[in-house]
């Protein structure tokens, strides 16, 4: 199933995809929900960030093409994860806003695992029954600010750096994912996420070891290769075979 969250008038809610319409939900695909009479043709909608988390996990360094851009040939121990704010969260077609005190700001396009149910010292074996599904992300990043201080706050988590969407898809293998990045049509990041050093499943659970994750809750899972800057009037598109395509135009902070 795919759930997008959406906007149509004044109503905003859950709804199903299918094809080319939408069939609004009562409920929440995080518990108990069922479709509606009605449906909206896709087009008539604007489509949501699909989630609105109370926290977003990221991992870094978790696909070995992406250690060479950091000059690093060994994997990490353990995943190297991250925290981003709620509020760098945004939906399809909304814009990525490169701050003016930034540099080079970079794409990073992931496969992102959504919390289904509230997760707590778990083992691998049991993290996937507690994702609901996947969506695309772009864990945008500030490389100059990245790499000159300590903490990642303000790297990672300007307001727009945590693009996500265009919906929810369950029932997907998260271990053979075909992830492509384009920029302007021409493609610049392309991986199946079979490749992944630390899968979803470990990923989630080391994750829960340490916090809670509540329903909504996402994790981005870690981008390859070799990222390059973003400029203004580019659009930034992540596609991921049996999911869709996450696209966002890019601007300058006014």
């Amino acid at each position: 199933m795919r759930f997008a969250r959406f906007r149509y008038g004044r109503r905003r809610g859950y709804a199903l995809v299918e094809g080319d319409l939408l069939r609004p939900i009562v409920g929440s695909p995080f518990g108990a929900w069922r479709s509606a009479e009605e449906s909206v043709p896709l087009s008539r909608v604007r489509l949501l960030a699909p989630v609105r988390p109370s926290k977003i996990l990221a991992v870094a360094l978790n696909y070995r093409s992406h250690l060479q851009q950091f000059d690093q040939s060994a994997a990490p121990p353990n995943p190297e994860l991250f925290l981003k704010p709620p509020s760098a969260a945004i939906g399809p077609e909304e814009a990525i806003v490169l701050p003016a005190a930034a540099g080079r700001v970079d794409y990073e396009g992931e496969l992102v695992a959504v919390i289904g149910r509230r997760a707590r010292d778990l083992t691998p074996d049991e993290a996937l029954a507690h994702v609901l599904g996947y969506t695309c992300g772009n864990d945008v990043s500030a490389r100059d600010w990245q790499q000159g201080d300590l903490q990642w706050w303000r790297a990672k988590g300007c307001d727009t750096f945590a693009p996500i969407g265009p919906w929810i898809v369950t029932g997907l293998d998260p271990t053979n994912l075909e992830l492509r990045t384009r920029v302007n049509g021409e493609v610049v990041q392309s991986i199946n996420t079979s490749l992944l050093i630390y899968d979803v499943a470990r990923l989630v659970s080391f994750a829960s070891q340490a916090m809670t994750l509540e329903p909504g809750d996402i994790l981005f899972t870690g981008t390859p290769g070799t990222t390059a800057p973003l400029k203004a009037g580019e659009v930034v598109e992540v596609d991921i075979g049996g999911i869709g395509v996450l696209r966002n135009p890019v601007e300058t902070a006014l």
